[in-house]
C-alpha cells in the first residue's frame, strides 16, 4: 500500500482519514520544475506540502532514475544526508566529455522534523543525459513520518486511472542537438562534429554555441579561442555550482582536450559564447566561424542555427535560468 501507519487503531484511522482528505486530491509531493531539456543541468526541488495525516515528516528518500547523473544534494540544517551509490546501466558523457559509470542512486534526508502545519523543500542538482526523444522520468519518494509513511512511488499507466500516490515526474524534452549528417571538420588529430548555435530573438547581443571535439592523437590540446561571423567576440565558458548558485564564467587558459577523449560543449556545461551579436540568429541559418587550438591551429567551421530551446538562457543577459548568474 502507498500509506501505512504504526499507531493504535483509533489514531491510525483518524490519520488515514486526514491523509485521504488532504493529500491525494491536491497536495502531492512533487518537483517544483516539472519540465526540462535533456543534455542540460537540472535543479530538482522536491516540494513537501504536508505530513502523513497530522504526523510530522522525519525523513525524505528519493530514488534517482536512470539517465540522471552527477547528482549532488543540498544539505539542510538539522537534517542528516545519506547517499546510496551504484553502477549505471550504461556509461554517460557528462557535459565536458568525462565518462561516468556510477553515481548516486538514492538520497535520504533524515533526523529532522517537519510538522504537518509547515511546508519545506528538499533540493539536489544533477545532469540530465541527452535523450534522442522526449520522455518522462519518475523520482519515487518515500516520506517517513512519526509512526507513519507515504510512498509516493506509483507510476501512471497509459490509459489507466490516475494514481493515488504518484511519483514526482519530470517531463524531459529531447536534447537540442543538430540532426545526424552535419558536416565534420578536421584540425590535425582533432575531429570537430556538429557545430551549432541557438537561435536568438531580435535585439539579443549574446548567443550560445556548442560542438563535440574528439582528440584522436597521443598528445593533449586546448581550445583557446575562435570567431563567429556575426559576433564581435568569442569566448569559451563553463557552468559550475558556487554556494548553491549555478554560475557561468570564461574558461581560464583554454579548454583541455585530452588524448583519446571527447569534449562535449553542450547546454548546461562547457559552451561557446558569441558576444556583441551584429544581427539575430534565425533557425535554419548557417554561420561561418573558426575554432583555434593550441597545437592544431585554426580551423574553419560552419555553425548550424537550431531553434530556441525550451531551457535556453534568456537573450542578452544569460540570466533566464533559475538561480544562475553570468560572471565575467
Amino acid at each position: 500500500m502507498s500509506m501505512s501507519f504504526a499507531r493504535t487503531a483509533p489514531l491510525g484511522f483518524a490519520a488515514a482519514l486526514l491523509v485521504t482528505f488532504a493529500s491525494p486530491t491536491f497536495a502531492h509531493v512533487t518537483l517544483a520544475e516539472g519540465q526540462a531539456t535533456s543534455g542540460t543541468s537540472y535543479k530538482g526541488v522536491l516540494k513537501v506540502p504536508h505530513g502523513c495525516g497530522e504526523a510530522a515528516t522525519t525523513a525524505i528518500k528519493v530514488t534517482i532514475p536512470e539517465g540522471v547523473v552527477s547528482v549532488k544534494p543540498q544539505p539542510k540544517a538539522g537534517w542528516t544526508l545519506a547517499l546510496e551509490k551504484g553502477p549505471y546501466e550504461k556509461t554517460y558523457d557528462v557535459m565536458h566529455g568525462k565518462a561516468v559509470k556510477e553515481g548516486v542512486k538514492t538520497i535520504t534526508w533524515s533526523g529532522g522534523t517537519l510538522p504537518n502545519a509547515y511546508y519545506d523543500e528538499f533540493v539536489f542538482i544533477a545532469y540530465l543525459a541527452p535523450q534522442a526523444q522526449a520522455t518522462k522520468l519518475y523520482f519515487p519518494v518515500l516520506q517517513s513520518c512519526e509512526g507513519a509513511s507515504a510512498d509516493w512511488a506509483q507510476i501512471p499507466q497509459e490509459g489507466g486511472p490516475r494514481p493515488e500516490y504518484p511519483a514526482p515526474a519530470l517531463k524531459l524534452a529531447a536534447a537540442a542537438m543538430p540532426a545526424a549528417g552535419t558536416t565534420t571538420f578536421k584540425a590535425g588529430t582533432l575531429t570537430i562534429e556538429q557545430p551549432w548555435a541557438r537561435a536568438t530573438p531580435g535585439g539579443a547581443k549574446v548567443a550560445g554555441g556548442y560542438v563535440k571535439i574528439t582528440n584522436t592523437g597521443t598528445l593533449p590540446d586546448k581550445l583557446v579561442g575562435g570567431s563567429f561571423e556575426r559576433a564581435g567576440r568569442f569566448e569559451v565558458h563553463e557552468m559550475s555550482m558556487n554556494n548553491g548558485i549555478m554560475t557561468m564564467r570564461p574558461v581560464s587558459g583554454g579548454l583541455d582536450i585530452a588524448p583519446g577523449a571527447s569534449v562535449m560543449l553542450a547546454p548546461g556545461g562547457f559552451h561557446m559564447m558569441f558576444m556583441d551579436l551584429k544581427q539575430p540568429l534565425k533557425e535554419g541559418d548557417s554561420v561561418k566561424g573558426t575554432l583555434t587550438f593550441e597545437k592544431a591551429g585554426t580551423v574553419d567551421v560552419v555553425f548550424d542555427v537550431r531553434g530556441i530551446g525550451a531551457s535556453a538562457p534568456a537573450a542578452g543577459t544569460m540570466g533566464g535560468m533559475s538561480g544562475m548568474e553570468h560572471q565575467h
